[in-house]
């Protein structure tokens, strides 16, 4: 139904904003969470009019006073949630400090709980919701020098799993995205000559692009999507067939 309020964490850039847009062009009520880049998030508002709210994902107290706030602000309880903030911390185990480990740890998989507590028990009560989790492709697969993100990535996928079977008779789905290497800033970090030996392992021969993602969200949060629910979408143009 148009009109839903939805929440995309991560969202002011990359994959969280072409999910952003997606959401609005298909007639939701869109805000975005955001953890730092004060002028990227007031650029995207400026470019798309989609609210930007600034809170660390990995504070509990501080996502459930965030989703108060997007729902006081735009009229209606959060329907749709996207949980797509993420970031890297990478290094060998060897050489891995519990800081690289616990900040990726919290800020990708302990958000997903944070903002799904916030929101799953009004979900309860209207029998209705829309929850999609971004995985990785490194979290079905595994990625040398990522033990936190894969982890991390990982227990995503479980976590989905889960509570997919707690909200399946309530109305409320949930759903996991796995995107492969994607064209973002966050891939255009890594070094030509290692980007070229992923890309050639990608069977269609290219990096995906951030708004094949987003179609894929669109279609798991839609109110005809009711019967899918605990899966995982891998969009990675064939890399890893899981």
């Amino acid at each position: 139904m148009a009109g839903r309020v939805a929440v995309v964490t991560g969202g002011s850039r990359g994959i969280g904003a072409a999910i952003a847009v997606a959401l609005k062009n298909a007639g939701y009520k869109v805000a975005v969470n955001y953890g730092g880049n004060d002028e990227a998030a007031k650029a995207f508002t400026q470019q798309t009019g989609i609210p930007a709210y600034k809170w660390d994902v990995s504070d509990f107290a501080a996502c459930e006073a965030g989703i108060k706030k997007v729902a006081a602000d735009l009229g209606a309880p959060v329907e749709i949630l996207v949980n797509n903030a993420g970031i890297t911390r990478d290094g060998t185990m060897h050489r891995m400090t519990f800081e690289q480990w616990n900040a990726v740890i919290q800020t990708n998989l302990g958000s997903c709980f944070n903002m799904c507590r916030a929101v799953i028990e009004p979900m309860r009560a209207r029998k209705f919701g829309r929850i999609v989790n971004i995985g990785s492709i490194n979290g079905q697969a595994g990625q040398y020098g990522q033990v936190n993100y894969a982890a991390a990535k990982s227990g995503i996928h479980g976590f989905t799993k889960a509570l997919a079977q707690e909200g399946a008779a309530l109305g409320i789905t949930v759903n996991a995205i796995a995107p492969g290497y994607i064209d973002t800033d966050m891939v255009r970090a890594v070094p030509p000559n290692v980007l070229e030996k992923i890309v050639a392992k990608i069977p269609v021969g290219r990096l995906g692009k951030a708004e094949e993602i987003a179609r894929g969200v669109v279609f798991l949060v839609a109110d005809d999507a009711g019967f899918v629910t605990g899966s995982t979408l891998s969009i990675n143009g064939g890399q890893h067939m899981y």
